[in-house]
């Protein structure tokens, strides 16, 4: 005997919005990584640190954990790894002595210059199968959503919670 279940009680992970873009960005990052990881020895969260240090220098590891949505536990092991590779620099912050400020050195720099164009590439093949139009409604559409997700973020809203209150 099957048991029917709304839909409400199930989830089809092919269709669930979360789930699809969570696995794209993994096998996108997978498919950059597998370019740079070799030839550099940077992991994936080493690369996404730098590549945020690359657009702003002087930025502590909670600012990391903020720009990434990375949790501290691998900014921490990044930050380490990159301190170890010499990619980047930790400076006491003159303001605040007990916040470290990371940056990234020459060596850093230089890796990262030499990455951004192979990123670049990944980027451009995926526009290239979307027409101008699909990309414009691309970019509307994840703008929409990040701004959506950061309301939640900002306002400690739990969308389950709203609905559960409509549903008394």
């Amino acid at each position: 005997m099957t048991t029917e279940k709304n839909d409400a009680t199930q989830l089809q992970l092919a269709d669930f919005l979360p789930y699809k873009l969570s696995i794209l960005a993994n096998r996108i990052s997978y498919a950059i990584a597998e370019a740079y990881s070799s030839r550099f020895h940077l992991t994936i969260p080493a690369w996404r640190v730098m590549a945020v240090l690359g657009l702003e220098d002087n930025l502590t590891a909670a600012d990391l954990v903020s720009r990434t949505a990375m949790d501290k536990v691998a900014i921490s092991r990044a930050v380490a790894s990159l301190l170890e590779m010499e990619c980047i620099h930790r400076e006491l912050d003159p303001d605040d002595r007990r916040r470290s400020l990371l940056t990234l050195t020459p060596k850093g720099r230089d890796i990262y210059q030499r990455i951004i164009p192979l990123a670049r590439c990944y980027e451009q093949d995926l526009l290239n199968q979307l027409s101008e139009d699909d990309q414009r409604a691309l970019k509307q559409i994840t703008n929409k959503l990040m701004k959506r997700v950061q309301q939640w973020e900002k306002h400690n809203v739990n969308p389950a919670s709203l609905q559960e209150t409509q549903d008394v």
